[in-house]
């Protein structure tokens, strides 16, 4: 589990096809890799992944053609936003994150209003449906704030301090973003359908 607070913005420094998906070599951009092991979990853009092997300042982690199919992201280049895993002891500053992402959106308006940005994004009915106005977000694994919401998707605000250390600040329209709902949503539709029954 995440929060959606993202601790560094690395970079995807290299990407090659494995059996089964991608490879990919990822700078930590200041992400402190001390105390991360082989076998843990970093949220790159919002997807949960493995590290496969740990450096001083890089890692490797596999990405499965199943991820690959329902994600957005991973080309070699790419700037991406990274969380460390949890732990029971960690301050919960955004929501609770799995980084299993729900779907993939579009950035459709991202306009100045004031310091800040307004963000709005298509989303794909199968994530639209449980967004929520004043509920929860992530957006390449970043948690936020929904302002609006409609049947094609939503908006958000995203703060100077959003926008500095995150890879949201460099969005522009027409770009896709990894969406995961709030997973209580899914847990309270899964329980409404056993009550119908």
């Amino acid at each position: 589990m995440f929060t959606g607070i993202v601790a560094a913005v690395g970079t995807v420094v290299h990407a090659a096809r494995a059996a089964g998906g991608l490879r990919l070599r990822i700078e930590a951009g200041g992400l402190a890799l001390a105390d991360v092991a082989a076998g843990d979990s970093i949220a790159v853009n919002g997807v949960c992944l493995t590290a496969v092997t740990v450096g001083r300042d890089t890692f490797d982690a596999d990405v499965s053609q199943e991820t690959l199919n329902c994600t957005t992201g991973f080309a070699a280049g790419a700037r991406v936003n990274l969380e460390k895993a949890l732990r029971f002891a960690d301050r919960l500053g955004g929501h609770l994150v799995s980084g299993h992402v729900d779907g993939v959106g579009e950035v459709t308006q991202f306009d100045p209003a004031g310091d800040n940005r307004l963000l709005r994004i298509t989303a794909p009915a199968v994530v639209a449906r449980y967004i929520a106005r004043k509920g929860s977000v992530a957006v390449n694994g970043v948690s936020l704030t929904v302002n609006e919401v409609n049947e094609t998707g939503f908006s958000v605000n995203l703060i100077p301090r959003t926008l500095a250390a995150t890879n949201l600040g460099a969005l522009r329209v027409g770009d896709k973003v990894n969406l995961e709902a709030d997973p209580i949503a899914r847990y309270i539709e899964r329980l409404q359908q056993f009550r119908g029954a």
